[in-house]
């Protein structure tokens, strides 16, 4: 643990010395941590594994076909429980759906595209459809792979060269992309309406030039999480969907030394987006590190990841843990360590003096009223005011 940090009650946390994670294939997780699918195997014999995360123990089931999968070949879990393959043939990109059947695999081709490249997007919150990005000449379509009538299904097409894919709500509509427009111009995070043929509207506008994308959001409370080169150099920052407050970067997020990526928000805070508990990977010379914060909070804490972990992965559940998947063993077994994140939270508040404000010094829960609901706030452009000669922006 850093320097000064209280012990806690954490299942399958090694200690500092100790620690280490899993390079190679990580994992997925579908938007309800029910299920996650990854490409296990060794050498060249390489096979779609699934993984059972809801019940009392986790647990993996192997799904190899008649031959093994080609290295690159991306699976994606279903809420249904099953994992879509997409594998590239001959510049074509192929589909199917594996499953458990008895002592075998069973699989269901669903088609393909013509294109040599081709991005999956994150599961879908439904849990039913699976999306993927096709970038063109000057513009990027979007597919629909599952979920569709006779097969992949193009739903959209957005203008300018598009990559990542956040979702902003729980129903799969709407979409946030982040576009370049123009040759070397710069990256601005774009929502793209699913419902509505694709309408685009801007979502992120730090400054005119810089590059700003969204890499999480949480649809209960609104939290964004977002990447921006405004100050000159990448920071991490936070903001509040439909709010008007700024965005803030704060200095507690800025490891210069240690590359650091946001991959799981605390669920179910509704209208309370400083309440939420943002899990990160945190990469360095000295390996993978385990980070903790919280806009109201705003300290980050650095723990030893599980051993075994694989690494920048992991869900909260319903209840304030944060669940992270790990490999142990020669065979690669399994293995789920859970964290109670909130009771961390908690304690710190507590010795705050509970009704600590965020970093800047405002409440961080944004201008949506209590009585508002949730479905009518809609994202709009969030615009930071000066990056530099504020109190706390650094």
């Amino acid at each position: 643990m850093a320097g000064g940090d209280e012990p806690m009650t954490v299942c399958a946390i090694e200690s500092a010395a100790e620690s280490t994670s899993v390079s190679g294939p990580g994992i997925t997780i579908t938007a309800d941590g029910a299920y996650a699918a990854r490409l296990a195997g060794e050498g060249e014999d390489l096979y779609p594994e699934r993984w059972t995360l809801d019940g009392p123990e986790p647990y993996a089931v192997q799904l190899p076909l008649a031959q093994p999968e080609e290295r690159g070949t991306d699976v994606l879990p279903l809420s249904d429980g099953r994992v879509l393959i997409r594998r590239s043939v001959a510049g074509r990109q192929l589909f199917s759906l594996v499953y458990p059947t008895g002592p075998g695999t069973g699989e269901l081709p669903l088609g393909g595209i013509e294109t040599a490249s081709l991005v999956l997007l994150p599961p879908s919150p439904d849990g039913r459809r699976a999306y993927a990005l096709v970038p063109g000449p000057r513009s990027t379509a979007v597919w629909l792979v599952v979920g569709g009538a006779f097969g992949p299904e193009h739903v959209a097409e957005v203008a300018g060269r598009c990559s990542g894919g956040v979702w902003l709500d729980r129903t799969g509509r709407m979409l946030a992309l982040d576009r370049e427009q123009g040759a070397g111009g710069p990256v601005k995070a774009v929502t793209v309406d699913l419902e509505r043929g694709g309408e685009t509207t801007a979502l992120l506008q730090i400054a005119e030039g810089s590059d700003d994308r969204l890499l999480l959001a949480d649809p209960d409370s609104g939290l964004l999480l977002i990447r921006s080169n405004a100050a000159g150099h990448d920071r991490l920052g936070w903001g509040i969907m439909g709010s008007t407050l700024p965005v803030r970067f704060p200095e507690s997020l800025r490891l210069p030394d240690c590359a650091v990526r946001p991959f799981a928000v605390q669920p179910g805070q509704t209208l309370e987006p400083g309440r939420c508990g943002v899990a990160l990977w945190i990469e360095g010379a000295a390996g993978s590190r385990l980070g903790l914060w919280q806009p109201s909070g705003g300290r980050l804490r650095q723990l030893a990841a599980p051993r075994g972990w694989l690494a920048g992965t992991g869900v909260w559940d319903a209840r304030g843990a944060l669940r992270l998947p790990y490999v142990s063993g020669g065979r690669g077994e399994c293995g789920l360590a859970r964290l109670d994140a909130a009771g961390l939270f908690a304690r710190e508040a507590a010795a705050r003096g509970n009704g600590a404000q965020g970093e800047q010094g405002a409440s961080p829960a944004g201008e949506t009223g209590p009585g508002e609901p949730r479905e009518a706030r809609r994202p709009v452009p969030l615009q930071q005011a000066p990056l530099m000669g504020r109190k706390g922006l650094g």
